[in-house]
């Protein structure tokens, strides 16, 4: 009986990078032809409980496999005719506990799993700090917005400078204190005046700040829920952030219509192709959408490069803030017709200067 492989061990998620100490437990469950076993692994040893429906006649779960694990203590076997007529101590007498021994030196050892990363104090303190220093200044900036509304409205309906002036006035505020930010390549964005579909990247919350920081007045496309937050939402509203129902088809094509739109009126749009945060920080495949409609319009598209906002404020942490800096670099226009050569191209620039920097 097969009882286990070296696969079925290294069951924790590749994320994280630093494996376990080998004094933790590990719940397993294995099956094999009907035979389901539950155990926990402490210092190298795995204890199992078995529950044995079906065990081929003739197989001995003390015999040393290939896999690498020896059974020891206990040896059973099946006899479908031994307990005919004892329906409960067949039962008491197949719940087993099994003692194994990993011949793998690292099967629960240092070198072998992948923990949780240990949150500081710290940047448990810094992340409240962020927040509270967002908060703060959002609830003033606001003010600013609701005054110049009327009149970003009757001068600038579409590219709303204003508006993305003063949201670039938040972002620095809110990250100046916390986080140092690298820009490369500043002389590739394109004039004010000229429209573009912008493409990035996306490893963290923060990056919404980060690009904020450029001073771009471009639209980003952002889930209808965001919208319903106070302040926050009243300042997407009035900068003209696209909504999206990322589920909803009929959304989709609502968003990607309303960005051909703004295009052709002059202003510019934010995509990020992967269409969700990394969680690992290793770039996903691009999703067309964005290039399609470089593409019908024929407006040029910008690829961006964002490095270390993943570290400081993970995927899923978002209470906390590391410390680190972040670097952006800003690639030089692609111009084309076709959508998939585009989002080829653009996907292999950022790919490689991630590669470069990693």
């Amino acid at each position: 009986m097969d009882v286990a492989s070296a696969r079925s061990i290294s069951s924790h998620p590749p994320y994280y990078r630093n494996p376990i100490c080998s004094s933790q437990l590990s719940l397993i469950r294995l099956s094999r032809d009907k035979v389901c076993c539950f155990g926990r692994i402490s210092n190298g040893i795995a204890s199992f409980s078995t529950s044995l429906h079906a065990v081929p006649s003739g197989r001995n779960l003390s015999e040393t496999r290939r896999t690498g694990f020896q059974l020891c203590n206990r040896s059973l076997s099946w006899d479908p005719f031994r307990f005919h007529d004892k329906k409960s101590h067949r039962l008491s007498e197949l719940a087993r506990t099994i003692t194994v021994r990993s011949d793998f030196s690292g099967a629960a050892t240092p070198e072998a799993s992948y923990p949780e990363p240990e949150i500081k104090l710290s940047s448990r303190l810094r992340g409240v700090c962020f927040c509270v220093v967002a908060a703060v200044s959002a609830i003033v900036l606001i003010v600013l917005m609701l005054v110049g509304h009327p009149f970003v409205l009757l001068f600038d309906r579409y590219r709303r400078k204003f508006h993305h002036f003063i949201a670039k006035l938040w972002a620095s505020i809110s990250i100046y204190p916390f986080y140092k930010i690298t820009i490369e390549g500043l002389e590739n964005l394109p004039s004010s005046d000229t429209a573009a579909v912008y493409v990035s990247n996306h490893q963290s919350f923060l990056d919404i700040y980060t690009l904020l920081s450029i001073g771009k007045s471009f639209k980003f496309i952002s889930k209808t829920g965001i919208f319903v937050i106070p302040i926050i939402g009243w300042a997407m509203s009035m900068m003209g952030v696209v909504p999206l129902k990322r589920m909803d088809p009929r959304s989709q094509m609502d968003c990607l219509k309303r960005c051909m739109e703004l295009l052709k009126k002059g202003a510019s749009v934010f995509f990020f192709p992967e269409g969700t945060r990394s969680k690992d920080g290793q770039l996903g495949p691009f999703k067309k959408g964005a290039f399609s409609v470089a593409a019908k319009t024929g407006v040029p598209v910008v690829p961006i490069t964002l490095m270390g906002t993943g570290k400081i404020m993970p995927t899923g942490s978002e209470g906390i803030l590391n410390h680190g800096e972040v670097r952006v670099i800003i690639h030089k226009p692609i111009h084309g017709s076709k959508a998939d050569v585009l989002c080829k191209e653009a996907r292999s620039k950022i790919a490689e200067s991630m590669d470069l920097l990693s």
